[in-house]
């Protein structure tokens, strides 16, 4: 018997049908160890060796496959054809020799297509493991547990509220961050634009103002109003014939087939996709063998499949639409290894695959690879020149007409950030033609400050300067996600507060490791391990040597040193200029006191330095209060009508509350959010510090009803049983009919708030069980259950766009993940069998009592 090892059980199913039944195909289920969690995985003294854990999750499967391994003759490493790939199949061998389960043959063959040709052939032709790919992965590994696992806790301790830094993830964040400092200081340019709605012929067009009293017209040049009236009245005022005609022909050649990279951008612009959602498409398609390899910096495609795509649009279109010769392209990608073929379909007479996501994403992998071996569009702009009697003013219309479409009838490229393009169609027009003047207009218009980056723009950013490898990309900004660096806001990311801070804390001491030109030239490093050119622990050494002193230097300074160095490096961001040339720095609420950044528990704020004479206080990132007003800091509503003490209105770390009393007796309450801060009233904030209200007892139970607010919002609480209330006003006017009715109701649908028992949605059967999959809500999120196994939905899944499949790998996974029922109950059993009769009876005893 032949033992296969590929990742997925997917993957393995497929491939299992293509081979004899010599064989037998297992799944690992993606890595199965990693560097543990702690001190010490990477030790540079000692050469950089690392102490490798498996993961506590992977030991059933682990188990099944060393014991398929002792029974095998030959051992196929059969993963996924690159680094992470290579370094999977390492591991498994590893842990297979150390289990002394290990074949006397072992191989590893590579295949760019999950198909049976594609299958058979890699077969025929198994190599040995790659050394130098695994020596990069080992490289790049270790580099970045040494930068997290050293950097990290210099944050923790030195910067109070950061999570943790890494080598590409805090790089990443710095373009963000860099980002949202060029908006906020992007100063607004007032510009006008006149133009002049035509007609020739019965045709309308427009044109625009380009010359006036003799000077050419840039964008800008026009600044004041005044000065586009009388540019509008000159307008009005002339005879405009044609000067000049110019007609110019325009080629336009597809784009190259997808890499990972382009296929993230490209799938986020059209299809609205996360990078981490296109990858596990993507994943799947491949598995199922749809498409080739979907990790690649290659743009180019294999012989067969161009001669495939060329059959195919021959077969769709007439002859015009093929080129006389094949395409062939090559990637321009700082870094690119183009050891594998772009991402294609495997069949290109198989114009859809699946439904839902997986199609969309098929059909635009087909149609992006099938365009670029298609003819180039050939298309005609035409510029017309138009000018006054004086000559001294003129006009400029232009427009674009498609002549022939060639590929642009099946693919055009999108864009993230679109300028105006005018396309418009022009009518024919000559020399000394007069067409007629409709309406001019004289229009105002601002400088737009740089767009904040799409995941797309944010993708193709990092590919340009080098940073990282595609394939990561999509795990990258997710943690930065997860670490609430940043937000997306209408499919843009936006820097957070602590994402600020940290990339001015890394960018004021650590400025070396997170410069783009360091990082990038670190994977070219990691490049020339991966192509023998260079040793693995070298790198790491010259990289360790500097690395390492400047850590122990800033984690030597006092965190007060920290925040003072951080307070002058930020002051343009926290205390800009004043329009009226006063201190910015000046505190709002006593006058004499001076602002600055402080550093506390639950991260950094601003403060005066006044303190504790002066309370106030501003979150920090909020530079002169919201919306660009001075924060007034806390405000007084007034006294308590019964103890006569303030109840002030403050900001703190998790939003507006209200407090009364100083110290450890002061009482205090968040403010709802269903109460907008206009409604925080004396009246409000005494009811909401006379929580939690006790309606009445239970007619039935004779236990007390209490209303009060949650950490899940307002609710009913009875004899440790809960029910939702809709709103804080609700808190206040519900009785006991209510209540009672409001609790028994959450009684019936599972207790505390609970959600209906009844499936959010009914996927369908397993496709390998026949099992009913049926997605729930449940208390800490939704979830995916066969009725055996429930699967928790992670975050980059969104559950209405969830598939059957994807549910079902979920539950896969979980399966065999999840430890044998029976394993947990043989060792007691044994245990009990081993003791004397007379030492069962208390221990029995014992068990009853508790």
């Amino acid at each position: 018997m032949q033992l296969v090892i590929v990742e997925s059980p997917a993957k393995a199913k497929t491939i299992e049908k293509y081979l004899g039944g010599d064989f037998h195909v297992l799944a690992s289920y993606g890595h199965i160890r990693d560097l543990p969690a702690k001190d010490g995985s990477v030790d540079p003294d000692a050469g950089f060796a690392m102490q490798w854990e498996n993961y506590g999750d992977k030991g059933k499967q682990l188990k099944a496959i060393a014991d398929e391994a002792k029974k095998a003759t030959r051992l196929i490493l059969a993963t996924d054809p690159d680094r992470e790939g290579e370094a999977i199949s390492w591991h498994v061998q590893e842990v297979l020799r150390a289990k002394k389960a290990l074949p006397q043959k072992v191989d590893r063959v590579t295949f760019n297509a999950i198909t049976k040709q594609a299958v058979t052939e890699a077969m025929a032709q198994p190599r040995a493991l790659d050394e130098d790919l695994i020596d990069a992965y080992r490289a790049r590994r270790a580099l970045d547990y040494l930068v997290g696992f050293t950097l990290s806790p210099v944050l923790w301790r030195k910067l109070p509220g950061a999570k943790s830094a890494g080598r590409v993830q805090s790089v990443a964040l710095r373009l963000v961050v860099e980002r949202e400092r060029e908006i906020e200081s992007f100063v607004p340019q007032e510009y006008w634009s006149v133009a002049a709605e035509m007609e020739q012929g019965g045709q309308g067009f427009t044109a625009r103002l380009v010359r006036w009293r003799g000077e050419k017209i840039e964008r800008l040049t026009i600044g004041r109003e005044g000065d586009a009236m009388a540019a509008k009245a000159d307008v009005e005022a002339g005879r405009f014939t044609v000067e000049k005609v110019e007609t110019k022909p325009v080629s336009r050649n597809p784009p190259p087939p997808f890499t990972t990279s382009t296929l993230q951008q490209e799938a986020a612009r059209k299809l609205g996709f996360s990078a981490s959602h296109t990858m596990r498409i993507a994943q799947q398609l491949y598995e199922d063998g749809a498409i080739t390899y979907m990790r690649t910096d290659g743009v180019q495609m294999d012989g067969s499949a161009i001669s495939a795509a060329r059959k195919a649009i021959a077969e769709r279109y007439d002859g015009g639409y093929l080129p006389e010769k094949p395409r062939q392209y090559q990637t321009k990608a700082k870094n690119a290894q183009e050891a594998h073929e772009a991402i294609r379909p495997t069949e290109f007479y198989r114009d859809k695959v699946g439904s839902g996501d997986h199609a969309r994403l098929y059909d635009l992998i087909f149609k992006r690879a099938l365009a670029s071996q298609m003819a180039s569009a050939r298309l005609e702009r035409t510029t017309i020149d138009l000018v006054d009697g004086t000559g001294q003013h003129g006009l400029r219309a232009t427009g674009q007409v498609v002549i022939f479409p060639g590929f642009l009838a099946l693919y055009e490229e999108g864009r993230d950030d679109t300028e105006d393009d005018d396309s418009k169609l022009l009518p024919r027009m000559a020399e000394g033609d007069a067409p007629a003047k409709k309406k001019v207009t004289a229009e105002q218009h601002f400088t737009q400050p740089p767009p904040r980056y799409s995941e797309a723009s944010l993708v193709k950013k990092l590919e340009e300067l080098g940073i990282g490898r595609p394939s990561t990309y999509a795990s990258t900004l997710q943690v930065l996600k997860d670490r609430d660096y940043v937000r997306i806001e209408k499919n843009r990311f936006f820097a957070e507060e602590s994402g600020r801070l940290v990339t001015a804390f890394l960018e004021r001491f650590f400025e070396r490791y997170v410069s783009y030109d360091f990082t990038a030239g670190l994977e070219e490093e990691l490049d020339d391990i991966s192509g023998g050119r260079a040793q693995w622990q070298a790198v790491l050494e010259a990289f360790w040597r500097d690395f390492k002193p400047k850590t122990t230097e800033v984690m030597e300074q006092k965190p007060s040193d920290i925040t003072a160095e951080l307070d002058k490096f930020l002051e343009p961001m926290l205390f800009p200029p004043k329009a009226d040339g006063s201190n910015p720095r000046a505190c709002p609420m006593c006058g004499d006191g001076q602002l600055s950044l402080r550093g506390g528990r639950f991260g950094a704020f601003i403060a005066c330095s006044n303190y504790p004479e002066c309370k106030y206080t501003r979150k920090f990132g909020q530079p002169g209060g919201k919306d660009g007003a001075e924060d007034s800091g806390p405000e007084v509503l007034g006294k308590h009508p019964e103890t006569g003490q303030d109840i002030v209105r403050k900001s703190g770390r998790f939003g507006p509350y209200i407090e009364m009393g100083e110290g450890k007796e002061a009482k205090r309450g968040s403010i709802p959010k269903d109460l907008p801060d206009g409604e925080m009233t004396l009246d409000w904030a005494v009811k909401l510090l006379s929580l939690p209200r006790e309606i009445g007892l239970h007619p039935e139970t004779g236990k007390p009803i209490v209303a009060n607010i949650g950490r899940f919002g307002p609710y009913l609480l009875h004899d440790g049983k809960y029910g939702r209330l809709s709103s804080t006003a609700e808190i206040f006017e519900v009785g006991m009919n209510s209540a009672v009715a409001k609790l028994a109701d959450a009684a019936n649908r599972g207790g505390r708030g609970a959600s209906s028992r009844e499936p959010l949605k009914v996927l369908g059967k397993h496709p390998r069980t026949e099992a009913e999959i049926k997605l729930m809500a449940g208390r800490y999120g939704p979830y995916v259950t066969d009725g055996t196994t429930n699967a928790t939905l992670p975050k980059t899944i969104e559950q209405d766009a969830l598939t059957l499949e994807e549910a079902a790998q979920l539950i896969d996974a979980r399966a065999a993940a999840a430890p044998a029922k029976k394993g947990k109950k043989a060792p007691a059993k044994k245990a009990a069998a081993k003791k004397p009769a007379a030492k069962k009876a208390p221990a029995k005893k014992k068990v009853a009592a508790e």
